[in-house]
């Protein structure tokens, strides 16, 4: 452990090459050493000679809630990072199952305290050993007081904690660092080889020949969350219909496809409005996701499903699942099944059954195998409170064969904050060790001044797309009348759909910057050339003086393509 004296220095290491930043824990007697420090506030706290590193660990027994736990006030700066983690031992565990631990974070503000999970595991056991903790979380701008805590389990399981950390986060956000990297893996991942050969049989004038090489169509998905009232009402709002069909090649419905708005009241099942608009979109070229079949977190499950326990309220969800599933079978390409089941576990615990979770990708799986199954869930990636504890859930998964094809990523960036490409990487890194597909399921930023909200948008864009895990990208909403974010956070503005400086970023990005259009004068290029493009459709159009000579087609894949051109 460092000396005290140094919790705040940043120890400087030279390791056989470039210095390595090691930032210092900013706790003190983090290794539980003795009791100093520690708050243990009506509930009993002991030294164990069972300890993950040195000679001890400290015991919790005599607990009253969840929330109780070993808490330390610390020193914080107002909007810095932090990297927390610790590791729990349970000593016992309650019958209904996994625990949840946590390390909570209680910053006092003028406004009343906020409480953040710093880091999560959802279902730990007396057999797991040892389970180590990790994650960040960011200091509010008002903070006045901070507290660190170990927390979670039910209140009769007693718990070993040692080697608790609290380290601030140094990154090294240069653009030109982290740009020059995502347009590394861009060009890598996204982009293969046209290989264009040419055999002038004709003889023409090689500088009369021009050949031009352009894109017609992305293969990467670039979508939008859309309102059905909105679009379904093509009188009122062609321009929205217009600009999603012009702009998009994937869409996901915001509220339709959810189960409050299918069933509001027991067996009245409403799904006109949301299959008028699929078949819209699909007409139109797009694909769709489906967006949530059940939503774990209390507030947003209706009132009859709250009602029910046990056999009746397994048979609701199953009825749901084959319910909503037979009325889109064929229509999606994706489901978010169990929605945000990180932040909320509540048919799990109305069940008293932690597994449950699996039973609901089950039966969806059951119910249509060919469609896409995906978690979804928030505070992943745009943040890291929830990043370590999602890599856990989705490797359960994988490891269960519920049939989990991928993992969606709720990209919604603090308000008024600017992105972080370097932790959206950190956090990406992190997730792509399940070794499934990740999907940035909704994004948005946040910011009053739309030049301020376009360089926002393109710091998260560029951070996404390149990382080479990421298979689609999903905004949540672009219209300022139909997002959650409202005017600081929308492309487009107005009755008259007036693109904001933020909406002309992102449409030069994915309409101009993010796809091919090269073109060739003969005599200049030779008649074996290569063009690095972008994933999609193509076509390459051969002018002689100007005049159209051919035109061939072709699709890029990740596989480098040639194209054979006689003139």
């Amino acid at each position: 452990m460092l000396p005290p004296l140094w919790s705040k220095l940043l120890l400087l290491l030279t390791v056989g090459g470039p210095t390595v930043y090691v930032q210092a824990n900013l706790l003190h007697n983090s290794g539980f050493e003795s009791l100093a420090s520690w708050h243990c506030w009506s509930f009993q706290c002991s030294l164990s000679n069972t300890a993950h590193s040195g000679h001890h660990s400290v015991q919790v027994t005599g607990r009253k809630h969840v929330y109780d736990g070993p808490s330390q006030d610390i020193h914080v700066t107002a909007g810095h990072t932090y990297d927390v983690s610790a590791y729990v031992k349970l000593l016992t565990q309650t019958d209904s199952g996994g625990e949840k631990l946590q390390v909570m974070m209680t910053i006092d503000t003028p406004d009343g305290p906020q409480y953040q999970a710093a880091a999560t595991h959802l279902s730990a056991h007396v057999t797991d050993g040892w389970v180590k903790l990790t994650g960040e979380f960011t200091v509010p701008n008002a903070v006045q007081r901070a507290r660190y805590k170990i927390q979670g389990p039910e209140p009769s399981v007693e718990f070993l904690v040692d080697d608790a950390m609290l380290t601030e986060v140094t990154r090294n956000n240069g653009t030109m660092d982290w740009r020059n990297a995502t347009d590394e893996v861009i060009n890598a991942v996204r982009k293969s080889d046209i290989h264009i050969r040419v055999t002038n049989s004709g003889k023409l004038n090689p500088a009369d020949v021009t050949i031009q090489v352009v894109q017609k169509t992305k293969s990467f998905p670039f979508g939008t969350m859309v309102k059905t009232a909105e679009y379904n009402d093509n009188a009122a709002n062609g321009k929205y219909r217009d600009f999603i069909h012009r702009h998009f090649n994937w869409a996901v419905l915001a509220n339709a496809l959810k189960w409050p708005a299918m069933e509001r009241n027991q067996g009245e099942l409403r799904y006109q409005e949301p299959l008028e608009a699929i078949h819209g979109l699909k007409d139109h070229g797009l694909k769709v996701r489906g967006h949530n079949i059940v939503w774990s977190v209390s507030r947003h499950i209706q009132p009859w499903i709250q009602e029910l326990t046990g056999n009746a309220l397994r048979h609701a969800v199953e009825k749901r699942i084959n319910d909503v599933m037979n009325i889109t079978h064929g229509l999606l390409e994706h489901w978010d099944v169990n929605n945000e089941n990180l932040h909320g576990q509540w048919f799990q615990d109305t069940l008293h059954d932690p597994h449950y979770n699996l039973d609901i990708f089950r039966m969806a799986h059951h119910a249509d195998p060919s469609v896409k199954l995906f978690l979804n869930d928030f505070n992943v990636v745009a943040s890291g409170q929830m990043t370590q504890a999602y890599l856990n859930q989705a490797r359960e998964f994988k490891a269960a064969g519920v049939g989990l094809y991928g993992m969606g990523v709720q990209c919604h960036f603090h308000p008024y904050t600017q992105p972080d490409p370097v932790a959206v990487k950190e956090h990406l890194d992190t997730l792509a060790q399940a070794g499934i597909p990740i999907w940035v399921t909704e994004l948005d930023t946040v910011a009053k001044d739309e030049n301020q909200r376009a360089e926002y948008y393109e710091r998260a864009l560029r951070a996404l797309y390149g990382h080479p895990a990421v298979q689609g990208i999903m905004l949540w909403g672009f219209w300022a009348p139909t997002t959650w974010r409202g005017e600081d956070g929308a492309l487009v503005t107005g009755d008259n759909f007036e693109l904001t400086a933020a909406g002309r970023r992102v449409l030069d990005l994915l309409e101009r910057e993010w796809m091919t259009d090269e073109t060739h004068v003969l005599a200049e290029s030779g008649e074996q050339w290569t063009v690095r493009g972008f994933h999609g459709d193509y076509e390459v159009h051969v002018r002689h003086q100007g005049q159209q000579v051919t035109t061939h087609t072709f699709t890029l894949t990740a596989q480098p393509a040639t194209v054979h051109l006689t003139l």
